[in-house]
């Protein structure tokens, strides 16, 4: 894990209380029990559950396989979340502005063909930069999971594969939201352009260190270890627990749910951002969503410009977080607005099949008789 300096001051801010239904039955964890005892299978080899809130003093763990109730795992884009809050940060102290160019910063990086896209469309996903390009994958044969790229070269090989495409080819700025890693990859080669400092050592400081999340951090670009409790985790016969952490900024992190529930729980009551940059947290562009947005529904956009997704579940509960996928682990973190009902939960899936049809299991079963329905949320025009 990345070493730190001295600890950043966090902003404190006053929690939005949204609007809500009355409170619904505390939760129940029979659905989650019975859902788990039905793991492992040959789409999913092991998980681990948490549910907190309710006034619960304890958090509800449930684990199945062979997995720890406090293992590490690997969180993929949930990273995407502490890059956005970091860059927030940054717009609070006028050190970055929202709505300027990205290519002001990194002239080098950004072709002038993308000269228009500002900071809050790579937040937001609306920037219609090109999609990713030449990153590690089965394709690379034998031990690909341990193959990296540099995020500088992630940005570039994708703007090398679009360099053909003609200006009407290209989604238009600030139109359609098009979920995009590559996105995220510029933000934090923005932060380290900005601070002076290593990505993560920026996360380290402004983050992981006030927050006191001793179980997360962001691997050297060489570290392919996992801190133990871990599971072993395998795609078909091969084992990928340890790989390379290329994803960085977009998805490189390792956690536990334990820490992540804290960084959300702080996220949300207002600890992280100031007022301003607090409600662009749950700030969901109103354009249309692309069709690879796979986890948007109804043709509606649902990331926001601090890195969330916003779900209604089928209980008609609307929930905020994030999910995040690597070989061998399916990861997220979703709560109601006020904080009344969390979960976070890692899956190990086996590259069979979708396991999607199982975090929406997890997440119904979290929710289920929560009773609080988000009604303030306005998109932003």
């Amino acid at each position: 894990m990345i070493a730190a300096g001295a600890c950043a001051p966090a902003v404190m801010a006053s929690p939005a209380v949204p609007h809500r239904t009355a409170a619904g039955a505390p939760f129940d964890p029979a659905p989650m029990r019975e859902l788990l005892a039905r793991l492992p299978d040959r789409v999913v080899a092991g998980a681990l559950v948490r549910v907190a809130g309710d006034g619960r003093a304890t958090p509800w763990t449930g684990t199945a396989g062979e997995v720890s109730p406090d293992a590490h795992f690997r969180i993929g884009s949930v990273t995407k979340i502490f890059t956005s809050t970091i860059v927030l940060q940054l717009v609070a102290e006028r050190r970055i502005a929202l709505d300027a160019p990205v290519r002001r910063y990194l002239p080098d990086l950004v072709p002038a063909a993308y000269g228009t896209v500002t900071v809050h469309e790579l937040l937001d996903h609306t920037s219609g930069l090109p999609a990713p390009a030449g990153i590690p994958g089965p394709a690379d044969g034998p031990g690909w999971w341990r193959k990296g790229v540099s995020p500088q070269d992630v940005v570039r090989n994708a703007f090398a594969a679009a360099a053909g495409r003609k200006p009407g080819q290209r989604p238009v700025p600030g139109r359609v939201q098009q979920y995009n890693g590559v996105n995220t990859f510029v933000l934090g080669l923005l932060v380290e352009k900005v601070t002076g400092r290593t990505f993560g050592d920026a996360l380290t400081r402004r983050i992981i260190r006030p927050l006191g999340l001793r179980h997360t951090g962001l691997p050297a670009p060489d570290d392919m270890s996992l801190p133990v409790p871990h599971a072993r985790v395998y795609v078909g016969e091969d084992e990928v627990t340890e790989q390379s952490p290329w994803a960085w900024a977009e998805g490189g992190m390792i956690s536990t749910a334990a820490d992540l529930d804290r960084f959300t729980t702080a996220l949300f009551r207002g600890r992280l951002l100031p007022p301003a940059q607090q409600k662009l947290v749950f700030t969901v562009p109103a354009v249309d969503s692309a069709p690879t947005n796979t986890n948007c529904i109804n043709g509606k956009s649902c990331f926001s410009a601090g890195g969330l997704m916003r779900i209604v579940l089928d209980n008609g509960v609307t929930v905020w977080g994030k999910t995040g996928s690597l070989p061998g682990w399916t990861n997220g973190v979703f709560t109601t607005r006020d904080l009344k009902r969390r979960v976070g939960y890692s899956l190990n899936p086996t590259g069979t099949t979708s396991e999607r049809p199982y975090v929406m299991a997890v997440l119904n079963a979290a929710f289920k008789n929560a009773g609080f329905r988000d009604t303030t949320f306005k998109d932003a025009g």
